[in-house]
């Protein structure tokens, strides 16, 4: 197989993260399914993608008529079988949980046509703990996508020792015909490299937020105006999602045992609250009240 055989592309997951990738692989020219159970989610996602996509046509990114020929390479589906029996690459962008993950896979293994190669969107789990449910961990891989997909120019390709060079290289060949720069990391390590550095970051930030050092929103300000980040931790959680980084600490605590990998006590209140970010209205920010665009 080479990049060349890759026809149709399944996303699975309609959320934040999946309707842009989907959007990606129907722009980089794939006939591109969307999949999520909620019919709800996947409504959603098409108003999303409609009202994003038109702006950048307003802003003269693409013509009318290229983005007419994306939408009519893109389908929506809430079946499972449907979305996976002609897929030839998948990408899976559901909930950063484990258990959720493998008996998606274990899924995928059955419905997708046996040269599919199976790609999981996690932001920390290495693959190698999904890819031996399936028949073929040779074609499972890491593609992990930055938020927002749609802005974001990178992703990190990551192989397990199981990984095959070519599952590894078309994955590759696959981000550029999609237009972004993909980095290849040839050895698993939880958090790959990009989240590693954030997550170090965020630890740091919200240690000096609990023991009362300074305010949330100072630490954003200090971190702006001191090394120029253009996003402070405490809005970077919030763009992403805290409960993104809370599932994947948990994830990471529930492998080590270490007391300094369980999700830090504000962050687990806010998960419990409900307030996750900019997609509930409010998060260590209130965006209800700012007008925010959700």
């Amino acid at each position: 197989m080479n990049v060349n055989d890759i026809k149709n592309i399944t996303v699975i997951g309609a959320g934040s993260m999946g309707h842009q990738i989907a959007m990606l692989c129907a722009l980089g020219g794939y006939q591109t399914t969307l999949q999520d159970i909620q019919e709800g989610a996947l409504q959603k996602a098409k108003e999303s993608l409609q009202y994003q996509m038109a702006k950048w046509v307003s802003k003269g990114k693409i013509s009318q008529e290229v983005l007419d020929q994306a939408f009519n390479r893109l389908n929506v589906t809430t079946s499972l079988e449907e979305a996976s029996v002609n897929a030839d690459f998948v990408i899976e962008a559901v909930v950063e949980k484990l258990d959720v993950k493998r008996e998606l896979f274990e899924k995928l293994d059955r419905f997708t046509p046996p040269h599919a190669i199976l790609a999981t969107n996690s932001s920390t789990i290495i693959n190698s703990k999904i890819a031996d449910v399936t028949s073929r961990p040779e074609k499972v891989c890491n593609m992990h996508f930055f938020f927002p997909p749609l802005v974001m120019d990178c992703v990190e390709v990551v192989m397990s020792d199981q990984t095959s060079e070519e599952t590894a290289q078309i994955t590759m060949d696959v981000c550029k015909q999609i237009n972004r720069t993909a980095v290849l990391l040839k050895k698993e390590i939880w958090g790959f490299v990009a989240n590693r550095l954030l997550f170090a970051l965020h630890a740091e930030a919200i240690k000096l937020y609990e023991e009362g050092i300074c305010d949330f929103k100072d630490i954003d300000i200090i971190t702006k105006k001191s090394l120029n980040h253009p996003l402070g931790p405490f809005e970077l959680m919030d763009l992403s999602g805290i409960d993104v980084g809370y599932f994947a600490q948990q994830q990471h605590y529930k492998e080590t045992g270490d007391p300094k990998d369980k999700p830090a006590k504000c962050i687990e209140e806010k998960v419990k609250a409900g307030e996750l970010g900019r997609k509930t209205g409010k998060g260590w920010y209130d965006y209800e009240k700012a007008g925010v665009k959700k």
